[in-house]
């Protein structure tokens, strides 16, 4: 008889997993076996589940990350050169708790971006917060904020994140603005969170990239001292996958 007034409330509390529960147990007769604390067990779990849910969602609305990925999906057998070993150790996140970072090399078409969302997606599913930034957009975003008054904020907002992944590094020589922006970032979130970077350029070649010798110094003494190094190798997967998606739509003679 109180079912229904119970139901109710819970929604009006916020339990919406509970009050799911307790309508999938009105569903069952065979549920009246168990004892009561079971039931109320079985709700617990239910709300802990949907609460779970709902977290991971709103993180990874947060992150934009740009590709769906996810470890489990990560193709170990491609020849390109991945330490797999390296990769499940970073998978279980403890390098994110010790504020480390990963710099992941490699051409064109490797995984590189691809590898990265996915563990930021494992970061997600860890419950820690994450932001995918696509370094050109960045820089972009960046002069606009300058422009409208919202650079201390975006600045403040990167700092922010447990786990920062900055895709497509080095593609351009930076501007005196962009390099002072890259000190910044990387300045703020030293030992204080992780940061992922992609980029074709090897790290050798990093300070080319950066006109100013002194501020390239700081930004790679911060960003690549206590880095994780993914180096990949080997052809575009992209053009692999081309070629494999073109020979199963190649008619039979």
């Amino acid at each position: 008889m109180l079912t229904h007034p119970t139901h109710d409330r819970l929604i009006a509390l916020g339990l919406t997993g509970m009050a799911k529960a307790l309508e999938d147990q009105r569903r069952q007769p065979e549920i009246a076996a168990l004892a009561f604390e079971e039931r109320i067990a079985m709700m617990i779990d239910r709300e802990a589940l949907e609460r779970e849910n709902k977290r991971l969602t709103t993180r990874l609305k947060f992150a934009c990350l740009r590709q769906s990925a996810v470890i489990e999906d990560v193709d170990m057998k491609a020849p390109r050169g991945l330490d797999k070993a390296l990769f499940q150790k970073l998978a279980g996140g403890d390098w994110i708790d010790r504020h480390h970072n990963l710099i992941v090399i490699g051409p064109t078409g490797v995984g590189k971006s691809w590898l990265a969302c996915a563990l930021g997606h494992k970061a997600c599913r860890d419950d820690r917060s994450v932001s995918y930034q696509r370094v050109p957009r960045l820089f972009d975003a960046l002069t606009l904020a300058r422009g409208d008054g919202r650079h201390a904020r975006l600045l403040k907002s990167l700092a922010r994140v447990e786990l920062l992944i900055l895709d497509d590094w080095g593609i351009a020589t930076l501007t005196h603005d962009q390099s002072r922006d890259l000190l910044e970032i990387v300045d703020d979130r030293h030992n204080r969170g992780s940061t992922i970077v992609t980029s074709q350029l090897p790290v050798d070649h990093w300070h080319e990239v950066i006109a100013n010798p002194t501020v390239a110094d700081a930004i790679l003494d911060r960003l690549v001292h206590n880095a994780h190094r993914l180096t990949l190798n080997g052809d575009s997967m992209r053009k692999a996958a081309a070629k494999r998606s073109a020979l199963d739509a190649t008619p039979p003679p």
